[in-house]
């Protein structure tokens, strides 16, 4: 289904590459190269935009599993085996920016934006792992939504009222904030305040999303069964089966941004499109 045309014309999805055990957080950098994870054998990978190569980044992300750039070209990660947000410079050289909250550690930190201020939106639900050395039940008092200001580097609560907090996406102009609670089959977008809190919560779509992506025509792209794609008004226009299992997470690469790269399970994949993803920092 495309009922607007924003697929490219004749272009089908096209396996870029397989062999990985999971994979997780694809994020493109100013020259539209994607990087992501393959969370169970703790890499993070990189695409290459010009040649179509993949590269290993980092071969100790901490688990690392959403991901977004930040102004200065460092990879911030939700790194969740310490249940920390991580900052990975040029080298793959992490940095730990955010280590708990108030004293406790997080569940495990899941996706993550960034704001134009350099302000992180994370989301904090609890997906069991087996690689922690930690009890693994809850170690907050829910599954809640956290804002990292830029200026304090204090970690606050922006929404305390979801089930199951995952996929978050904010529009290039600051204003607005897309939050699914996939524990509720839901998707929110809020009114960003100048503070960094959020208001005015709505519901978008009755549907919940593991990764979560928008357009420059601010359509909303949301992942699991496939990709599936709504308006500005919620309406669906698209939707984009890739393969038989699950559809973890997208983003637009590629040198034109026009590239809808998808990680969905053992592999990755690319549709070429003719709307373009919003330019990074």
């Amino acid at each position: 289904m495309d009922s607007r045309s924003i697929v490219a014309p004749g272009a089908q999805m096209e396996k870029l590459g397989d062999g990985y055990k999971f994979t997780e957080g694809p994020v493109p950098d100013k020259d539209g190269n994607v990087f992501f994870t393959d969370q169970p054998n703790n890499k993070i990978i990189r695409w290459d935009a010009e040649t179509g190569k993949f590269s290993v980044f980092s071969d100790n992300a901490g688990r690392a599993n959403g991901m977004y750039f930040d102004k200065k070209g460092n990879l911030v990660a939700c790194s969740d085996e310490e249940n920390q947000v991580w900052s990975f410079d040029k080298n793959g050289k992490p940095t730990v920016l955010v280590k708990d909250y108030e004293g406790k550690l997080l569940n495990g930190p899941n996706d993550l934006w960034i704001d134009a201020k350099g302000g992180i939106y994370l989301t904090d639900p609890l997906y069991k792992r087996d690689y922690w050395k930690r009890d693994p039940a809850m170690q907050q008092d829910g599954q809640h939504v956290y804002y990292l200001n830029p200026k304090t580097k204090k970690l606050t609560r922006v929404d305390e009222k979801l089930k199951k907090p995952n996929g978050i996406i904010g529009t290039k102009d600051g204003k607005k904030l897309y939050v699914a609670d996939i524990g509720d089959s839901k998707t929110y977008v809020y009114d960003i305040q100048k503070d960094g809190t959020l208001a005015n919560r709505t519901l978008f779509v009755s549907k919940g999303s593991d990764g979560m992506i928008l357009d420059e025509e601010g359509n909303l792209y949301i992942t699991g069964d496939g990709v599936t794609v709504f308006d500005t008004k919620g309406e669906q226009i698209a939707h984009f089966p890739v393969h038989k299992g699950w559809t973890a997470n997208i983003c637009f690469g590629g040198k034109n941004r026009d590239m809808l790269f998808i990680t969905a399970e053992t592999a990755v994949y690319g549709l070429k499109m003719k709307v373009k993803g919003v330019a990074g920092y």
